[in-house]
């Protein structure tokens, strides 16, 4: 069951610039997860095929249709913090970490603590990166008539192709991102033909650079438009519009668990 959880986050001191980065998030997720289970901490360390869980950069301000990535100044503010897990098994095997963790707690992000206020798990007016859904229900609840697909790239985006990076968000490397995600995890597999007949019908993208002290990413942040053209089964459409709604929680391309490729549906 693919799960989006919000951290309300206060620092308790500056975090500075150079510990935000999606590396030192990353440790941070890992040492949430040590502390309840120190074997599947490893074992998500380890992972090099597609990662069960998504990370964003800390969020200061609540304007979600882009998000930010990067900061060039400390954070000393209550902010907010999305993961999102999409192994059925992840949730449950980390149950006691959301139901355990005070407020009073401190975590270390590099050399800065902070705590976690609160957490959230469903849907609220002010918080849509947060809720969940089983893959049945996504498959089940999808439209099987909506032939526009609008996607809202949030985060810097960007596709492996042989051995370098594409920032162009075509329908392949956008939709075969979100397949093996769901053949992968879903349990409900989709053939490859499904994206066929996506087309682009609008896009308004830029590129944005991603930087830290170990590389330089660029990707695409905005908004691109895939029609379903042509006569196409039901069931065809039902599978195109529940890999649009899985983006949310899988995310789309590289580095997902790094703060890159966050997408939902707009």
């Amino acid at each position: 069951m693919p799960h989006s959880l919000v951290l309300n986050l206060q620092p308790q001191s500056p975090i500075p610039a150079s510990h935000l980065s999606g590396r030192h998030l990353h440790a941070l997720f890992l040492d949430l997860v040590r502390s309840q289970n120190p074997t599947l901490s490893e074992t998500l360390h380890k992972q090099t095929s597609e990662k069960s869980f998504t990370l964003s950069a800390l969020q200061t301000r609540s304007h979600h249709s882009l998000l930010q990535y990067q900061h060039e100044r400390a954070i000393a503010v209550p902010c907010w913090w999305r993961i999102s897990l999409l192994d059925d098994s992840l949730f449950s095997q980390l149950a006691q970490l959301w139901l355990n963790l005070s407020p009073k707690q401190s975590w270390h992000l590099g050399a800065a603590e902070l705590t976690v206020t609160s957490i959230l798990g469903t849907a609220q007016p002010k918080q849509p990166w947060a809720g969940f859904s089983s893959y049945a229900q996504l498959y089940e609840q999808a439209s099987d008539r909506d032939r526009q697909i609008k996607l809202q790239f949030c985060t810097p985006t960007t596709f492996r192709q042989t051995r370098y990076d594409s920032a162009l968000p075509t329908k392949e490397l956008v939709f075969q991102s979100l397949l093996r995600r769901w053949n992968q995890y879903s349990g409900i597999p989709f053939s490859e033909a499904v994206i066929e007949p996506l087309f682009p019908s609008y896009f308004d993208i830029r590129t944005e650079i991603v930087m830290d002290s170990r590389s330089k990413l660029i990707g695409c942040v905005g908004e691109v438009t895939f029609a379903i053209l042509g006569e196409v089964d039901v069931e065809t459409i039902r599978q195109i519009n529940t890999l649009a709604d899985f983006a949310m929680y899988a995310g789309v391309g590289r580095k997902t668990p790094m703060g890159m490729g966050m997408v939902r549906r707009k």
